[in-house]
């Protein structure tokens, strides 16, 4: 009896000591629920509404001397809040004011590290601190996502180029939908990635804070599960000769990053969506990205611009020889200053692509940019990634000379930890000259564009440019890119593509680019898709003979003061509303089936509405180029039916009266 009535005291101990190690928290409404178990190994469970979303999923972090969370794991101390505050983004790509409430549970252990969760109404997020001194190799970092039952994923996989192992991708491929379990560890993915179970909310994973760390991949286990893939560090790299000639990486070490042993690491994220339409609204990435760095940011101007690259400058009915030269460029600032556009891009060929200070015979710049400040139109500037690091100061004052606020820089195609600082390295610069800078050839957002403004936008994104060679953007594709891609940030696709075709039609031609999908699904998303610098990819040339439509797309903002989803489903339709100053503009896509919906405009201030509609045509299935301009009056009162066309979309402009 003695032996029993000793037992009992020490298996309740047992069980308190294993219950300690037990914790949860909820989101603000209570129906996100975290619960995170420290045992022989880290792990967390999220519940939607009471019902487990992601089973049970390690997460760890390993360092070159073999530390890591994994054995015994010691809690040390446990922390709560609540937060509830507002983010007033300076760059609003989708709405100026956003609300940031959340509950927060941070964890320290014994060992020198720290984890950190944060549960919103709409996400979870979690990441890993470290408190070790001097420097620490992260030799690799675990991060398991696996789910009840079988679901099917929407993916961008990594295709593996010639000459090169397999981290180097521009970040530009088609969505697949598959089986989850059909992937192994031989598909290679990036993130964003959409996960479709048979029912319940839909799941996006991706990051958000990446700095002095590799971006995450995602690989399959061929079981219901992802797991987390990182580039290992760059040892050596030589240069690819070519026409674009960039960094291509030849040896690799055994560890993913060398950083600092104080920090914190990237947020690790599940958008959550009971809804389809709730997913292009929105913003969690932005709001777990570091605050912005840039202490002034009334330099800040975005805006619509030009470019001639897609179309090969291709221009007609000019009284000059076009292309990369003086007069076009001329031509491009009048097309810009007639049709309200803030700037036109120099693309590349202004310049030696190994020497920007090498200006291209053709190309006078001082007359260009005298006659770009005659107008009030700024210039914008193309740069290979590698001759700009290697250039970097002397041609961001030459570029504020010219009067250029805005500058792409191009062929970067990794992520690793090497590449993600050189991302940091360009933004800073670029800040204290004043100018805003994309990155093209580069990976998605990442909340990059709340730490840095001036880094208004980004590519990695297979966009316009992809129907010179291929026919890979299609209106499914493209209906696809605002439930994915742009929940990670701006992206720029670059529409406004004015040749027009049908599946049937369509036809990849160099120097004659055509899109598919109507004229109308092109210039719909200016309104959908969300970057705040966009560029009208379009000939000008054929822009001229439609000025009415012109000055439609002229008049679409940038920025926004606030959105709404009206309604949407993933790779099927889209219709957003969003409003600046006093008027809205609604954007509507569909895919390759026609539609017939109906748009409550209940969401609108009291008042009339001078409405401006860019519709497809009667005859656009068999035309896409075909589509009717029309005005009438509309209020709060009113209900609009939306028809579009096969590949279509709908365009309207409410200007209060």
């Amino acid at each position: 009896m003695k032996k029993n009535c000793l037992a009992i005291p020490f298996l309740l101990l047992l069980l308190h000591v294993r219950a300690a190690d037990k914790k949860e928290i909820s989101s603000p409404d209570k129906r996100i629920s975290v619960t995170i178990e420290a045992g022989d190994r880290l792990q967390y469970t999220v519940s939607y509404d009471g019902k487990m979303i992601l089973a049970p999923s390690v997460i760890d972090l390993i360092t070159g001397t073999g530390l890591r969370l994994s054995g015994k794991i010691a809690l040390k101390k446990t922390t709560t809040r609540s937060h509830h505050s507002v983010i007033v983004s300076p760059v609003p790509e989708k709405r100026k004011n956003i609300p940031d409430v959340y509950n927060e549970m941070t964890i320290r252990f014994q060992q020198p590290f720290s984890l950190v969760f944060r549960v919103y109404n709409d996400g979870v997020a979690y990441r890993f601190i470290s408190h070790i001194k001097d420097s620490v190799v992260i030799r690799n970092e675990i991060a398991e996502f696996n789910f009840p039952g079988r679901h099917r994923i929407y993916f961008p996989e990594v295709v593996k180029r010639e000459n090169t192992d397999t981290y180097h991708t521009s970040f530009e491929e088609p969505y697949q939908f598959k089986p989850l379990d059909s992937l192994t560890e031989k598909n290679l993915c990036f993130s964003p990635v959409l996960i479709v179970p048979g029912e319940g909310p839909k799941i996006v994973i991706t990051e958000s804070d990446l700095e002095d760390y590799p971006g995450m991949f995602l690989t399959g286990t061929g079981q219901n599960s992802l797991a987390g893939h990182f580039a290992p560090y760059p040892l050596e790299e030589r240069t690819a000769e070519g026409e674009f000639p960039q960094a291509i990486v030849t040896k690799r070490a055994d560890y993913i990053a060398k950083t600092k042993g104080e920090r914190i690491y990237p947020w690790r994220i599940l958008l959550i969506a009971a809804d389809d339409k709730e997913l292009p609204a929105n913003d969690i990435v932005y709001r777990l990205a570091s605050p912005s760095r840039v202490r002034d940011v009334s330099w800040i101007q975005p805006g619509k611009g030009t470019d001639e690259w897609i179309i090969g400058v291709n221009l007609f009915n000019v009284p000059f020889t076009a292309g990369v030269n003086t007069a076009t460029y001329k031509f491009y600032i009048d097309f810009a200053k007639r049709f309200g556009f803030e700037r036109i891009m120099m693309d590349a060929g202004w310049s030696d692509y190994k020497d920007l200070f090498r200006i291209n015979p053709a190309v006078n710049m001082d007359e260009i940019a005298a006659y770009a400040r005659e107008k009030g139109i700024r210039l914008s500037m193309w740069t290979l990634a590698m001759t700009l690091d290697k250039q970097l100061e002397p041609a961001l004052e030459q570029f504020n000379k010219w009067g250029v606020d805005f500058i792409m820089t191009d062929f970067m195609d990794r992520d690793d930890q090497k590449m993600v600082n050189f991302y940091y390295k360009i933004a800073e610069a670029c800040a204290r000259h004043k100018i805003m800078v994309m990155y093209h050839g580069g990976f998605k957002t990442a909340g990059f564009n709340r730490t840095f403004p001036n880094a208004v936008t980004r590519e990695g994104v297979l966009g316009s440019e992809f129907n010179i060679w291929s026919d890979k953007p299609t209106p499914e594709h493209n209906v696809l890119l605002p439930f994915i891609r742009m929940t990670a940030g701006p992206m720029d696709y670059e529409p406004g593509i004015l040749d027009n075709a049908t599946a049937k039609t369509f036809r990849p031609i160099g120097d004659k680019v055509m899109a598919q999908g109507t004229r109308c699904h092109q210039a719909a998303m200016f309104v959908v898709y969300e970057s705040p610098i966009q560029i009208f990819a379009g000939n000008p040339s054929q822009g001229l003979t439609e000025p009415g439509f012109m000055e439609l797309i002229g008049a679409i903002p940038t920025t926004w003061d606030t959105t709404i989803i009206i309604d949407g489903k993933v790779g099927d339709y889209i219709i957003t509303a969003r409003k600046k100053g006093d008027d809205w503009f609604i954007g509507a896509m569909t895919d390759w089936t026609a539609r017939e919906m109906t748009v409550d405009l209940s969401f609108l201030e009291n008042g009339t509405y001078n409405a401006t509609i860019c519709k497809d045509g009667i005859n656009a299935d068999r035309y896409p180029s075909d589509y009717v301009l029309e005005r009438k009056s509309l209020t709060n009162m009113s209900k609009l039916t939306i028809n579009m066309a096969p590949g279509g979309g709908y365009v309207i402009r409410l200007k209060k009266q």
